[in-house]
């Protein structure tokens, strides 16, 4: 197999980040040798993550063996994973911003078993494929505040918020936030656009927005927009377009990118 250089477009405070975890964890258990440095490894997971090379890819051009490359990339991961903020620590962000944006995104997986149709969970309507939910909260300028742990993809956004508690953890802190129709009804610090009025009895039509109604959507969208760059950037790292892994472990590989998405923000 051939090897060649390559780059990536990936904060140094990430790849840092994650340096000194591994050096931390090596210390912690008296690690005397490997055969990548602390710095090496940690290119290496983010490589993995950035570009979802295989194995086999990232063997050949760190000059180690596939099995190596499989142990130090789930290190990296549970020490990533482990630093993911809670939802707790992420309300105590939003506080200090002016309004959040909330937002739900299907995260594309291909590892989901069919038998006695346990894929159908996984299987969202309205992107005609199988994936994870997740919850993003960002703040007004697009940044990550926080991802929500993945749910089936079947599962309704507004439905998925409230099961992770963050539609009570706005309301009980009273942070604005902004999303869209699918969060109607989430309580008066979630602002959604105006949608249109119930069918006309005279004429079985729905009734159309007054301009003002348009003008405040239309304002609304702006506000809102930032948060797309979340999700935007979220699946920039290539490892989650198609999640490879069981569903069941994406939770960890999720919770590593958004720790290192935080860490070069």
């Amino acid at each position: 197999m051939l090897s060649y250089p390559s780059g990536m477009t990936v904060s140094s405070r990430a790849l840092n980040l994650l340096a000194d975890l591994l050096r931390g964890h090596r210390a912690a258990r008296g690690t005397r040798w490997r055969k990548l440095a602390a710095g090496r490894q940690a290119l290496l997971v983010v490589a993995h993550l950035r570009k979802n090379d295989t194995y086999a890819e990232l063997a050949c051009g760190f000059g180690v063996g596939t099995s190596t490359v499989y142990r130090y990339i789930q290190e990296g991961i549970e020490l990533l994973a482990a630093k993911a903020p809670t939802l707790e620590q992420a309300i105590e962000v939003a506080k200090r911003k002016a309004f959040v944006i909330l937002d739900g995104t299907l995260l594309r997986i291909d590892r989901v078993g069919m038998a006695s149709g346990y894929d159908r969970a996984f299987y969202s309507g309205k992107h005609k494929a199988h994936g994870l939910n997740v919850q993003v909260i960002a703040d007004p300028v697009g940044r990550l505040v926080w991802i929500s742990p993945p749910m089936p993809g079947a599962r309704h956004d507004m439905g998925a918020a409230r099961e992770h508690g963050i539609i009570d953890a706005l309301a009980e802190h009273e942070i604005p936030a902004a999303a869209d129709t699918a969060y109607q009804g989430a309580g008066p610090t979630v602002a959604v656009p105006q949608r249109r009025r119930r069918k006309d009895p005279d004429t079985g039509r729905f009734r159309k927005l007054s301009r003002h109604q348009k003008d405040v959507n239309t304002a609304h969208a702006h506000r809102r927009g930032p948060g797309e760059r979340a999700n935007a950037e979220l699946k920039n790292w290539r490892v989650l377009r198609k999640i490879r892994s069981s569903p069941n472990t994406a939770d960890r590989l999720i919770a590593a990118v958004q720790t290192l998405m935080i860490a070069s923000a």
